[in-house]
């Protein structure tokens, strides 16, 4: 089972031609191996998943398998509102080696709880890879109730579900009535501590593109149940928590990995860079995990 600091990893891009910045992807597998980030999400939403065609996704996904080299496990960020479309997605990231997919719920469609249920179930039986469902409600207006998830639990290569809701209510009853070898992620960096004190099995993270081994160091920590440590290194982390959302992900957290001299701050229409009013907020955030 796949735990600990999952980041949500950005997609790096040329600033003139808006090109997927290979270099900068490069660094960037190399940062997190290196600062111990436990696994990466290739090309999920924080990625920008929804403005890169196809072959470009598929080809993030093999890029950064290839560059990990099995040194850390690679989520692969798949889905899409049209069901044939994830399959495809899903499929060449089990050809390109991934360890998992992450499958957002259709997004403005809105299906039916029955219409989720159908459309995951078929992605699961036309490629036998391990597949986490993924529930954002306030990104794609479609939120996957849980009695749909404990369904969808039950299909063998549907392992995990990253919820996203920040309601740990809702967290708690998955991670108590699921099987066991059914892993609840947060999806919430806000929450995430408090997930995996109660069971949770990691965070898939916005915060890790910038802090990856406070991250990676305060998950390990509530995993175990060490609530002190946990806790602790959280509240370091709450101002970048905050900052990383004060614009729509992924702006804020661009321009902070930009600033962090990794890559350029460059985004495809129709997200925009971030708004030079909110610059002192996130570079006081990054500043403030740097002091002591």
């Amino acid at each position: 089972m796949i735990s600990g600091s999952l980041v949500a990893l950005v997609t790096p891009m040329h600033p003139d031609s808006l090109d997927v910045d290979w270099d900068a992807l490069k660094r960037l597998v190399e940062w997190h191996i290196e600062q111990g980030t436990d696994g990466i999400v290739a090309v999920g939403t924080t990625g920008e998943s929804a403005t890169l065609g196809v072959s470009e996704h598929s080809s993030v996904i093999r890029f950064v398998v290839d560059q990990a080299a099995n040194r850390i496990p690679i989520i692969a960020g798949t889905g899409a509102n049209s069901t044939a479309e994830a399959i495809v997605l899903t499929r060449a990231a089990k050809e390109a080696g991934a360890d998992a997919c992450l499958l957002v719920t259709p997004y403005y469609n809105k299906p039916t709880q029955e219409g989720l249920f159908l459309h995951y179930q078929a992605i699961a039986d036309a490629v036998d890879i391990d597949q986490i469902l993924y529930n954002v409600p306030g990104r794609t207006a479609c939120d996957m109730q849980p009695e749909t998830v404990l369904r969808l639990a039950a299909i063998k290569n549907i392992v995990g579900i990253k919820e996203a809701t920040g309601d740990l209510a809702r967290a708690k009853s998955l991670i108590e009535q699921s099987p066991v070898d059914f892993a609840v992620y947060s999806g919430d960096d806000h929450s995430a501590r408090e997930l995996m004190l109660m069971g949770g099995k990691g965070d898939i993270s916005v915060t890790a593109n910038v802090a990856p081994k406070l991250m990676a160091e305060m998950c390990a920590a509530a995993i175990a149940g060490d609530s002190t440590t946990a806790q602790a290194i959280d509240m370091r982390l709450a101002a970048l928590h905050d900052a990383m959302f004060v614009e729509a992900n992924p702006i804020p957290v661009k321009w902070a990995v930009s600033q962090l001299g990794l890559m350029s701050n460059a985004l495809r229409l129709p997200m925009t860079p971030l708004s030079t009013e909110h610059h002192a907020q996130v570079r006081s955030a990054l500043e403030s995990i740097t002091a002591n």
